[in-house]
């Protein structure tokens, strides 16, 4: 894969970039600053980019912003974002996009080289990749009404590993079902909700966000 790396501290854009080419993948740009970023995702479009929330000049949220803006170019670039710490309004504003090929994992998770690049590879297939401290402070917020009052227990277990990124077949893994088990729950869920027929990555995303948004549609 060709990958763009964004981050402003040397010592973790040196790491990152490391640990990319050591799993077989080109770094085809390694950037420090918004405005760097954005000009990294236009010029090179990579298969997926890693993009830290804040960076210079300002430090609040140019890589968001650079990400949004490259993905508004280029309908559907995989980016997985890095923050410190969890940030709701970044993560809900980035699930918005609701085109698949994104990620929000916090920095420590970089230091499991494994489940790193898994996350990575997932965004840049278009897939979803949510950090399961990042999930839980999501779905942890109260909400005026409660989309999921009509799934049971196990959908609802579904949901939160659907959430965190996880294809079919990794959710029977962890819940020790049958892949087709697994697939008849992500329709029921898909049927209670609300949500049409549609590319199925879509409707995981959306599936996730009728939850956070407080409504079933």
């Amino acid at each position: 894969m060709r990958v763009v790396v964004a981050e402003d501290l040397f010592l973790l854009r040196d790491g990152l970039v490391r640990l990319v080419e050591a799993y077989g993948h080109a770094v085809v740009a390694a950037v420090g600053s918004g405005p760097e970023t954005l000009d990294a995702l236009l010029i090179h479009r990579p298969d997926v980019a890693i993009v830290d929330v804040r960076l210079p000049p300002t430090f609040s949220d140019e890589g968001l912003q650079a990400a949004l803006a490259a993905r508004r170019e280029i309908p559907g670039l995989p980016v997985l974002i890095l923050s410190q710490h969890v940030e709701q309004l970044y993560a809900r504003e980035l699930l918005a996009d609701e085109r698949g090929g994104i990620g929000y994992q916090l920095k420590d998770r970089v230091l499991d080289a494994d489940q790193f690049t898994d996350a990575l590879d997932r965004v840049a297939h278009g897939g979803t990749a949510l950090d399961p401290t990042v999930v839980a402070k999501l779905l942890g917020r109260p909400a005026r009404v409660d989309p999921l009052a009509a799934l049971t227990d196990r959908e609802r277990s579904v949901l939160a590993l659907m959430a965190e990124g996880l294809s079919n077949a990794a959710i029977a893994t962890r819940l020790f079902l049958s892949e087709g088990a697994i697939s008849k729950y992500t329709t029921s869920i898909f049927a209670k909700l609300g949500i049409a027929a549609a590319e199925d990555t879509n409707r995981r995303v959306r599936a996730v966000l009728a939850y956070l948004d407080g409504s079933g549609g």
